[in-house]
């Protein structure tokens, strides 16, 4: 009789077990991420980690022992993602101190801290650009089994460059010719990360450029790639790079006319899929406003999962934000951000947001948002193309758009929700109320 009770209790708390696994967000403004009108009093069930379910109200039905969670009031949308972030620093002003002080604790405290801040400012996934090999690859690997709290992280690991700046080799790695070239992102493919990332391309051969892009190809790796001068858009293009950074360092009104052709010429084959162009331009266009209102870096967000002595280094570093050498030419260049951007986009390039969050004065709780408001609010730029910027088109150039990217059935229920209307009040995400990853609440 004990074993027949013993059985049937086990029999009876499985359903029991599985229907705690079933989430039902109801009541908000869903912006799916794809793009088109969002979906009021929606209705999102979760099962597991994935999405199983999406519409509204009026027509899906909720499953009877689903725990609710109303999103009444609120914007719905998928996790952001922002794809240019440096997980090894955060906002100190000097790097050679930086890298000198804390390269031995890069994996085990200072990644893990900025991966944590990013992931309650309601970034469910990122890209990290430039970082020493092993650590980048430690990190993300920790954060996929559940030892660390962040975004699903997409890795470099270290820049690939003609020669290492010195004191940098450790996540700066140069190329002597094609062959050499080819070993290195060989060798990095084999580690196991999810890109290349190429800068300085102009100072390589096209014969090393073309050999890093054809390696990373053939290994099914994207290639990231720097276009601060218009020499390195030039080989970038003529090589394949799949994805650009930046506007530029010069104070030039706008790109060269003959680069912008390239550009267009390039967009025009849609056979190779869409030319994607992350513009990180909030640093720059911000840094006036932070260094005459400098109580913005009060913000004690960026503190989380960092000991108090990195935190009073830090915030010496950028006591005087006025004097940094970082940002002394920033006034010049700030009248050609949005010009610059509006040509990348008439030529037909697709936007992402991404930040280069980790640069001085640039915090990862902060970075994104301020993004997608001087996107919105400084350029013009459509909210809704925004939004898509940090959610469908970041999966898509990832290659991970079957899992991600937008709240639809079979997704993984990474899923952000802030009170209030986000297509009118972008700003609304500086403080994120919601934050679910993989079915699990973050906040």
């Amino acid at each position: 009789m004990k074993k027949f009770l013993f059985i049937f209790c086990l029999i009876i708390h499985i359903p029991l077990t599985h229907a705690q696994n079933i989430k039902a967000l109801v009541g908000g403004t869903l912006i799916d991420g794809f793009g088109g009108k969002p979906i009021f009093n929606s209705v999102i069930i979760v099962e597991n980690d994935k999405i199983i379910k999406v519409g509204h109200q009026g027509n899906t039905e909720i499953p009877i022992n689903a725990e609710i969670i109303s999103t009444e009031g609120m914007s719905v949308m998928p996790g952001l993602w922002d794809m240019h972030v440096h997980l090894m620093i955060n906002g100190h002003s000097d790097y050679t101190h930086w890298d000198k002080t804390y390269l031995n604790v890069l994996g085990d405290i200072i990644m893990p801290a900025s991966a944590l801040q990013l992931l309650k400012a309601g970034v469910t996934s990122a890209r990290d650009l430039g970082a020493p090999l092993e650590e980048s690859i430690s990190v993300r690997d920790r954060i996929n089994n559940g030892e660390l709290q962040g975004p699903t992280m997409y890795m470099s690991g270290p820049f690939i460059q003609k020669e290492p700046y010195p004191g940098t080799e450790a996540f700066r790695w140069g190329v002597n010719g094609a062959a050499d070239a080819r070993m290195k992102v060989k060798k990095l493919a084999d580690a196991g990360v999810d890109c290349i990332k190429l800068i300085d391309q102009d100072q390589m051969t096209l014969d090393e450029v073309k050999a890093v892009v054809d390696e990373a190809h053939k290994n099914n790796l994207t290639v990231v790639a720097h276009s601060h001068r218009p020499e390195e858009i030039r080989r970038g293009l003529a090589a394949g790079v799949d994805n650009f950074e930046h506007t530029g360092l010069s104070s030039a009104p706008q790109y060269p006319d003959d680069v912008i052709e390239m550009i267009k010429e390039r967009t025009a084959q849609m056979n190779k899929g869409p030319l994607f162009w992350t513009p990180t331009v909030e640093g720059l266009y911000n840094y006036e406003y932070v260094r005459d209102n400098p109580e913005a870096l009060d913000n004690d967000c960026w503190h989380e999962g960092l000991p108090q002595y990195i935190i009073d280094d830090i915030e010496a570093s950028i006591q005087h934000p006025g004097r940094l050498p970082y940002f002394q030419l920033t006034p010049s260049r700030r009248p050609t951000l949005e010009r610059k951007v509006k040509q990348l986009m008439d030529a037909g390039v697709v936007l992402l947001i991404g930040t280069d969050s980790g640069i001085p004065m640039k915090f990862h709780c902060q970075s994104t948002w301020h993004e997608l408001d001087v996107w919105v609010n400084e350029f013009g730029i459509d909210p809704m193309y925004a939004i898509k910027a940090a959610t469908y088109w970041p999966a898509k150039m990832m290659g991970v758009d079957d899992n991600y990217g937008t709240i639809s059935e079979g997704k993984y229920a990474d899923i952000i929700a802030v009170k209030g209307d986000v297509l009118r009040y972008i700003s609304l995400l500086q403080d994120v109320d919601m934050v679910m990853k993989h079915g699990k609440m973050v906040k």
